[in-house]
């Protein structure tokens, strides 16, 4: 049994420890918003927050993340959330959207711990991050804007 926290509910899930937690999150607790895109932690359409940092989903096995606050992108929640998805809104940045999930854990995770990210901060902390609709200008600008928001 597999005792996970997840979006702040307690859940036991009788699963194989070596599953990915992308499919822990996915078809057992139906959280369909983290998307999988490669499982190999290429693309990063499957970013959660493990504890608050930006994690790969699709690498991380479900029995390393037990004891570990789990945030998927159904869970976000506060300022920086809310800086971040008003941005995206304003700025427009969705195009297909697949990526979207991803690309705004890991926005969310960067502007938790830098407030005044640089570019070169922004392209370290989305480096992997692929959009394949090539939204990354608007990605930046968006990520601009929610930390000037912040401030």
């Amino acid at each position: 049994m597999i005792r996970l926290t997840v979006n702040g509910e307690p859940h036991r899930l009788d699963i194989d420890p070596e599953m990915p937690l992308l499919w822990a999150l996915r078809d057992h607790l139906h959280l369909t918003a983290t998307k999988f895109g490669c499982g190999r932690a290429h693309c990063g359409a499957c970013t959660v927050h493990i504890d608050g940092e930006a994690v790969r989903a699709c690498a991380m096995r479900v029995g390393d993340a037990r004891d570990q606050t789990i945030t998927t992108i159904e869970g976000v929640s506060g300022d920086v959330a809310e800086a971040v998805q008003d941005a995206w809104q304003k700025r427009d940045v969705v195009q297909c959207g697949y990526c979207q999930s991803g690309q705004i854990m890991s926005a969310i995770s960067l502007l938790g711990s830098t407030r005044k990210p640089t570019d070169a901060d922004i392209d370290a902390a989305m480096d992997g991050n692929i959009c394949r609709c090539g939204t990354y200008v608007r990605i930046r600008q968006a990520i601009h804007d929610a930390a000037k928001a912040l401030a």
